[in-house]
């Protein structure tokens, strides 16, 4: 089970943190990824970290301004989130990777959080 929460409303510029903490499963053996849905698009990749933490990739959308970490002892990752801007406004969605390697596609994942909003407003 996976539990995303940090999601608000913030100006443009502004910065959010998301957590995702997981229970119910060997969370450090898999790679963790970051998702958005943004309304009426398809859901997107953000980034994603490996097992260990060693590897990271994000989209080029995002590439410089969000980060992505994860604590292996508190079964948490986190996407810090900078220089939002409004295009940034969608649900994100963090998940369980099938393996500890990063992937990009949303079939990698097998398990889904619930999703939490970031509004970014101009």
């Amino acid at each position: 089970q996976l539990q995303a929460s940090g999601g608000g409303l913030v100006q443009a510029g502004g910065s959010l943190r998301l957590s995702c903490a997981a229970s119910g499963r060997t969370f450090s053996r898999y790679a963790m990824g970051w998702f958005r849905q943004a309304p009426g698009k398809e859901r997107e990749f953000v980034g994603a970290i490996s097992w260990s933490g060693n590897r990271i990739t994000y989209s080029d959308s995002v590439k410089g301004r969000f980060t992505i970490t994860r604590d292996n002892a508190k079964n948490t990752v986190y996407l810090q989130m900078n220089s939002l801007k409004p295009e940034d406004t969608a649900v994100y969605y963090c998940a369980s990777g099938r393996t500890g390697t990063i992937m990009t596609v949303t079939t990698s994942y097998d398990y889904w959080g619930q999703g939490t909003l970031v509004t970014v407003s101009s």
